[in-house]
């Protein structure tokens, strides 16, 4: 961690063709690192470039937010994907989203998986390193992932930075996973419920399971959605929570 700070990252450029969702550039002013989606669950190369140039202009850093090929499920449905073709497609998402990057005067500083990929890169030990091989066939990128993650074994094995991160607006299992989003309450709506979370993590490296088991939680990132109800307002409530209570918010790659 960064002298004790926090970094807040969002999964931003989530929209496709004429679809927007979310509000990526109020989220850009909030946020440290934003994970901008690499057009296999969501983007494409217009909101791809357009969503790294607003990154570049608000100094926050870009990551690629890379999937299984899977547009019409949002990429929330296990595919048992071989595991070279997992790797070639990681590595095709990185360099489509450095390209993007480049062109707006900046580049891919990390990498973290979206949804059913980073459930299963949790516990599926052949994808986690499927996804490590891909980061490493493209270069030394730092990886975002849950704490104590295959794909975080995986990537400290390989030389990768691995970063634990936790869920600002999530509900966790006393697994210390998080809540599949099939089961009810899986996501935190109320933004009292959300702070109180995150000021937990940031103070005490806590969280608080659904059947009220304390978890230790050493993270180095906090991950805000940017496509739940009221997404921009809990970020800037998280923010200004985090500041005022003297913790320090800055992007965890250092440029």
């Amino acid at each position: 961690m960064n002298d004790g700070a926090i970094d807040l990252n969002s999964d931003l450029g989530e929209g496709f063709g004429i679809w927007r969702l979310g509000d990526d550039e109020a989220l850009l002013g909030i946020v440290t690192s934003a994970n901008v989606a690499c057009g296999f669950h969501a983007g494409d190369p217009s909101t791809m470039r357009r969503v790294c140039r607003q990154a570049a202009s608000a100094g926050v850093a870009v990551g690629a937010q890379v999937s299984y090929r899977d547009l019409a499920g949002f990429g929330r449905r296990f595919i048992d994907a071989d595991p070279v073709e997992l790797a070639d497609e990681v590595l095709y998402q990185i360099g489509a989203l450095d390209a993007c990057a480049k062109a707006a005067g900046t580049k891919v500083e990390y990498v973290k998986p979206h949804g059913a990929l980073y459930n299963a890169t949790v516990h599926h030990d052949a994808q986690a390193g499927a996804v490590v091989d891909g980061v490493k066939a493209f270069g030394d990128l730092p990886v975002l992932g849950l704490p104590g993650s295959r794909l975080l074994h995986h990537a400290e094995r390989a030389g990768l930075r691995p970063v634990r991160e936790a869920f600002a607006d999530r509900a966790y299992t006393p697994e210390a996973t998080l809540v599949p989003r099939t089961q009810p309450n899986a996501v935190l709506t109320s933004t009292d419920a959300i702070l109180a979370q995150v000021l937990r993590l940031a103070e005490h490296r806590e969280l608080v399971a659904t059947d009220g088991t304390v978890l230790k939680a050493d993270i180095d990132s906090i991950c805000l959605h940017g496509d739940t109800p009221g997404a921009v307002e809990h970020a800037k409530k998280v923010r200004e929570a985090l500041e005022h209570a003297g913790v320090p918010v800055a992007r965890f790659v250092v440029r």
